[in-house]
């Protein structure tokens, strides 16, 4: 089983701007798995895709998540420098209409 690692939280929502497009999906889906792999600072990666919503509370309005995690904040800002995470934006940036980025530390 994969540890979660609570350093420093990265939490990512993405609203495609057509999410019925297998298409776009499948082009965001592998841009997406692609940069992950080859980044040198992500720790656990997470990507997901909604669950139906089972209370009022829950927004499953997004198209994919990503939670990915890092040693440190300096970590996470290498990350958003780092080669295949520019190449991700650039391949997958058109696909997508929304982006909310929420990070967190441990307490």
């Amino acid at each position: 089983m994969k540890e979660f690692d609570s350093t420093f939280v990265h939490v990512v929502y993405f609203w495609l701007k057509n999410p019925n497009s297998q298409e776009d999906c499948m082009a965001f889906e592998a841009s997406l798995k692609k940069f992950l792999k080859h980044s040198k600072y992500a720790k656990t990666k997470f990507i997901g895709t909604p669950m139906p919503a089972s209370r009022a509370v829950v927004d499953g309005s997004f198209t994919y998540s990503l939670i990915v995690t890092f040693d440190s904040a300096a970590a996470q800002l290498s990350y958003q420098e780092e080669e295949p995470h520019q190449i991700f934006i650039k391949e997958s940036s058109q696909l997508w209409g929304k982006v909310v980025v929420y990070d967190s530390k441990e307490i």
